[in-house]
């Protein structure tokens, strides 16, 4: 009888593939939602897959 190996599921390295090719999923941050920066408001977003940061000029 031969000998039967068990596999193991291999993890996603590097983070989420959405987010590797730019489809970020963006929620605003609630604690720092306006900012204001060189006389523009600002709204700074987060993803919620990679917690990426981005400043959104509204």
């Amino acid at each position: 009888m031969s000998n039967i190996l068990p596999f193991k599921k291999k993890k996603n390295e590097g983070g989420n593939i959405m987010c590797k090719n730019n489809h970020h999923k963006w929620e605003v941050v609630k604690d720092q939602q306006f900012d204001v920066k060189s006389g523009k408001l600002v709204t700074v977003e987060r993803c919620s897959r990679c917690k990426k940061k981005r400043n959104r000029l509204s």
